[in-house]
Order: structure tokens, then sequence, then C-alpha cells
């Protein structure tokens, strides 16, 4: 009789606990404990659903299966599932042409240009015979302003002076991530050929003459849509160069004398490509041009036991600058000569010149 009391005890704790809660058979008291004391399972049933369809059940792939060991179907099923392309038998790699290798069709300068008047025979001669060049290079104007609807001559020149400048000055400065976006690929290592260790002071003074296209062609690479353009713009300009060396010693030029230079510099663009520039491409250099002159170095003739040796006297004029000293009779009486040759000529002596 006890145990009954406290049994009925229980089940009116129970009732006043939890409201609802049938108090008869001991199958529902056993639920009632279980859904009351399990900590797996979330107390209100309400999202159960929504609650399972968060969880996802994938696929796991088999790590140590080779696909050498499935058959063709069963691969290309495999392929299809994961939205991969199949392998292809042959080995393709995409490569991006940004320049061409060369100037095609270059513009051949006339002779005497810049020192022949345009009232002279000659210089009028010259003037006919550009006029009869010029259809192809209308036709070339006409193609580029298919991508390029504002193009004009006049104005692309003013703006190919601008990149010729700038070009200049990033490579006296030596500034290799500018350079590159003012030349092409194919002129950045000419620019910047035997520019180390040296120290360039370059200044644009002024135009004397303005510039002017003379000469345009547009290409195909590859195919007829890959389209390059590339301009010859003629430069009459003045101009400072001064390059010295690692040692501070003047090798070229002069800080001091302007030089007047005529040059035909073309430029490049690649007018398929939406974002292409117009960069700096190669200059023109004529047949008919004389060779310029070798950068000066000054050598001394010592005799020795019988034999003619050249000797650069830079190393010298440094020791006698720290320590001068008077020449003796005997340096007096030993011949000394200066020639002025090339830079090859540090490790071969040029015997022509003495």
């Amino acid at each position: 009789m006890e145990v009954l009391n406290s049994t009925k005890h229980c089940f009116k704790i129970l009732q006043v606990l939890r409201p609802g809660i049938t108090t008869f058979g001991i199958p529902t008291l056993w639920q009632t404990q279980q859904i009351r004391h399990r900590q797996t399972k979330h107390w209100n049933p309400k999202f159960k659903r929504l609650r399972k369809l968060k969880f996802i059940k994938i696929d796991l792939p088999n790590l140590n299966e080779k696909a050498s060991d499935l058959p063709k179907h069963e691969l290309k099923k495999r392929l299809k599932e994961r939205g991969v392309l199949p392998p292809r038998p042959w080995l393709e790699r995409p490569f991006h042409i940004s320049c061409t290798g060369g100037i095609f069709e270059a513009y051949v300068p006339p002779e005497g240009d810049g020192k022949r008047s345009i009232i002279s025979a000659a210089g009028a001669k010259q003037k006919f015979e550009f006029l009869e060049k010029k259809s192809k290079s209308m036709l070339a104007v006409r193609k580029i302003r298919n991508y390029e609807e504002d193009f004009s001559t006049d104005d692309f020149a003013a703006a190919a002076q601008d990149v010729y400048i700038g070009a200049h000055q990033k490579m006296a400065l030596k500034d290799k991530h500018k350079l590159r976006e003012l030349v092409t690929e194919r002129c950045y290592p000419e620019i910047m050929h035997n520019v180390r260790d040296k120290t360039i002071h370059w200044s644009f003074l002024k135009s004397l003459e303005p510039p002017y296209v003379v000469h345009a062609r547009v290409t195909d690479v590859i195919s007829k849509e890959n389209l390059f353009a590339q301009i010859t713009v003629r430069f009459h300009t003045q101009q400072l160069l001064a390059i010295y060396d690692r040692f501070g010693r003047l090798m070229h030029g002069s800080e001091i004398v302007a030089k007047d230079v005529l040059e035909y510099a073309v430029f490049e663009k690649h007018i398929s490509n939406e974002y292409g520039k117009w960069r700096l491409h190669d200059k023109i250099i004529p047949d008919w041009l004389p060779p310029k002159e070798p950068s000066i170095a000054t050598y001394r003739l010592v005799d020795e036991s019988g034999e003619v040796t050249l000797q650069p006297t830079k190393l010298k004029e440094v020791n006698e600058e720290a320590h001068p000293k008077l020449e003796t009779e005997e340096e007096k009486d030993r011949p000394q000569i200066t020639a002025s040759t090339g830079p090859d000529s540090l490790t071969k002596p040029n015997k022509a010149a003495i």
C-alpha cells in the first residue's frame, strides 16, 4: 500500500509540472522521461522538418580509385556528373602577342632630309614623292578609325611626342616599371641596352619643326581579326645628352652644347585590343646616314722591352690626382701618343689608330 501511495503521489507531481500527460500506465511515464531527459533532440518539434533539410548528403569520392581502371562509359559518366570536360589528346598552351617583331613596310627617309629646303628642286622632288606614297597611309588611317573613331593624325603627332619624351626620361631615370608602359616589349631591351653602371642626363629643349605623321601601316598577325597598327612620326628637335661612366667621367655628349636631332620614331598599337595603347616601338635609321662617332677613350703608349702596348690612362689619372709628382727626364724621353678609339679597343689595341 505504501508503494502504491508513493506512485500515485509521483503521478500527481508530474501532472502539476507538465499538464496534459496521462497518468495511466507505465509506458506513458517512460516516454515522458525519454523526451524530458534526452539531450540530442530539440525540445520544440515545430521546425523538425526544416532542421532535417539543413543537412545534405554527398557522395564522397573514392581516393584510392584510379581513372585508368574505370571503363570509358563509367569515366564519361563521372566527368559529366562533376561538370569536367574530357581531356584532349593534344596539348595547347595559350600565348599572347602584345607587339610585332619589327617594322612592316618600313618608311625610307629621303636623303638629305632636314637640310634641303622645300623651295629647292631637291626639296620639291622629296615632297612630290611623299604625296605619291600617301595613298597607302590614308587607307591604313581609315582602318584605324574603324577601331578609334576620334583618331586624327594631327592630334596623334602631339600625343606621340609626349610618349617619346616620357620614354627617354624614364630611360634616363632607369624606371623600368614606368618604361614598360611607354615602349613595346621589342623596344625595351634595345632602349635599356648598355645603360647599366652609367649616368644619363637627357633633356628635351624644343621642337625645331612640329612633328607630323609620315607613314602608317596596318597588318594582321595569325588571324585577320588580330590587327596591329604602326605609325611613323618625324621629329626635328633640339636635345641635350650627356653620358657618364660609373666613375663620373664624361663618355659621350655634353650638358652645355645642344644638338639638333632628326628622328623617325615608329609607334605601335594592338588596335584589336580594347585596352591597347600607343607605345614607342622602334626608330628608323636610314642606310645613307653616316656612322656615329664612338665614345672617346684615351690610351697611353708605353714602350718597354721593345714591345708596343696600349694601356688605359684612367687609373693613372686617378693616381696622379691623389699623388701628384714631377716628370723625370726618363719619362719625358719616352714616346707618348694618345688616340681616340671605340670601346672595343679596351681589350684589343688598335694599331691603325696609332
